[in-house]
């Protein structure tokens, strides 16, 4: 059984650079970083879909082409079972994070993002690993700077990154193909024990 590794985001040429499509943005660096195949649309799952290794672990990479709001429609077709979900890896923007840093969680909420709670209802379980992707700007505490109100959320979320950010982006796309290259080979205890420190 491969790991499933989904990065969530919007379909189509006017979120390529958005905030919210950081999950298949970053999700393209790690599959380059991995020397997997160029992903491919699957008119099947309806996702651009690569394969390929780590060690000897296979993986699956799938960018869902609906929707954020919909992303679970394609990863429930892939993970079909809570012993898969064990498998799955879901990257995905939070802007609770400041731009540069990056969490591991294990089997926690939602935490109000749509994307991610569309794949918990699709896969019906938790229990899966997922790597939050921070957008905010930082305040002078290096926490992120929060923003209210929906249309603010929404305007923000959906704007496009600065080429500035896009450089920090690609360092924390690293820093996530290096997590993900220690889930699978070591365990994801050690990974969040190390990723999560800094």
């Amino acid at each position: 059984m491969p790991y499933v590794i989904a990065g969530l985001g919007n379909p189509g040429e006017e979120y390529e650079n958005t905030r919210h499509n950081t999950g298949r943005m970053v999700l393209e660096c790690v599959r380059e970083e991995s020397g997997a195949d160029e992903l491919k649309f699957n008119k099947k799952i309806n996702a651009d879909v690569s394969s390929g290794k780590i060690g000897r672990e296979k993986l699956s990479f799938v960018a869902p082409d609906t929707f954020m709001n919909n992303s679970g429609k394609v990863v429930g077709q892939l993970v079909k079972s809570k012993k898969a979900a064990e498998k799955l890896i879901v990257i995905y923007d939070d802007f609770a994070l400041p731009l540069g840093r990056m969490k591991i969680a294990f089997n926690r909420s939602s935490g109000g993002h749509n994307g991610l709670e569309s794949v918990i209802k699709a896969v019906k379980t938790e229990a899966f690993l997922r790597i939050r992707i921070g957008t905010a700007p930082e305040n002078a505490k290096g926490n992120a700077k929060p923003i209210h109100g929906d249309e603010k959320i929404e305007k923000f979320i959906l704007g496009p990154f600065k080429d500035d950010e896009l450089k920090v982006l690609k360092r924390v796309s690293k820093r996530a193909f290096e997590a993900i290259e220690m889930i699978v080979k070591e365990s994801k205890e050690k990974a969040m024990s190390v990723f999560n420190a800094n």
